[in-house]
């Protein structure tokens, strides 16, 4: 991704769903004409009615030019670390660097085991993640031949790719996860839509912050990246969250003020909106962030 690290984000999450395929691809190019940094599809490789993630990743950088794109995230345990590597430093060297791997450890362990998948148990499969960040960087960058002899990866005498590292963000949720956030990520996706206000963050960005300077590392070089959903309406909402203190949207003026104070008081590093208006976020919500946030 050719953002710089502290640079401000905002993207667009998409629909992967095979009947809204060409909506779907009439937004991202919307989403890049009208100056958005990224779009994102889920990845769940185990059902027919959704498209493959990295098919359509390829297909967006493709057919746009500036923004980047990536899965939201991907599904380590149906993608091997090595191939993971092969797939996102083509994808790199194909699209000029408009790349982001996002990466999970697995969740839908019933899903993947009907793929042939080895089920893992959960420290299993915190350690498979902690040992595909080694795979993926060692396979790119170039340098001499790669040999790995992990628990779960072993790679003998690969040659690395000339392609740099894709921004590595996570969709950690556990504390083991989140820790190996904090040793390896360069940026966190909170899960289950959980935003800087919420219990899920409280709890959780401290852990990756503790093991980010545990392992010598700027806690802040962990950008937090949120999925965000809810509504843009035309008149202002009398209440922006629910009784449990969800967001829910509001006026194009209500979702800047909160968002802007999520950057400026929260530290937030950017958003990728789930919502029926993409319009309104690219052209009147995301100008007014960025024009506030300068200002400040």
């Amino acid at each position: 991704m050719r953002n710089s690290r502290n640079e401000l984000v905002f993207g667009l999450g998409l629909s992967s769903a095979v009947r809204t395929t060409r909506q779907m691809l009439e937004q991202a190019t919307r989403a890049d004409r009208d100056g958005l940094d990224m779009v994102s599809v889920s990845d769940h490789p185990y059902y027919a009615d959704r498209l493959d993630a990295y098919a359509t990743v390829g297909v967006l950088l493709g057919r746009t030019e500036r923004l980047s794109a990536f899965a939201n995230v991907s599904s380590l345990p149906v993608r091997p670390a090595p191939l993971l590597a092969r797939t996102l430093t083509s994808l790199s060297e194909l699209s000029d660097g408009r790349v982001i791997l996002g990466l999970g450890a697995g969740g839908l362990w019933d899903e993947a085991a009907r793929m042939g998948v080895e089920r893992l148990t959960p420290g299993q499969a915190v350690r498979a993640f902690e040992e595909a960040f080694q795979v993926v960087r060692a396979l790119s960058g170039g340098g001499g031949p790669v040999t790995f002899d992990g628990e779960f990866y072993q790679v003998k005498g690969l040659e690395a790719a000339a392609a740099p590292t894709p921004p590595i963000w996570t969709g950690s949720n556990g504390p083991r996860s989140l820790a190996v956030t904090g040793r390896h990520a360069d940026g966190w996706i909170p899960g289950h839509a959980a935003d800087w206000l919420s219990e899920r963050y409280r709890w959780s960005r401290p852990l990756i912050d503790e093991a980010a300077a545990a392992a010598g590392r700027d806690p802040s070089d962990v950008r937090t990246v949120y999925n965000l959903p809810g509504r843009i309406t035309a008149r202002p909402l009398a209440a922006t969250r629910d009784a449990e203190g969800r967001w829910i949207g509001g006026s194009p003026d209500q979702w800047a003020e909160e968002l802007s104070g999520a950057v400026l008081e929260h530290g937030a590093s950017g958003f990728t909106y789930f919502g029926s208006e993409p319009d309104a976020w690219a052209r009147e919500v995301v100008p007014a962030i960025r024009e506030a946030v300068a200002s400040a």
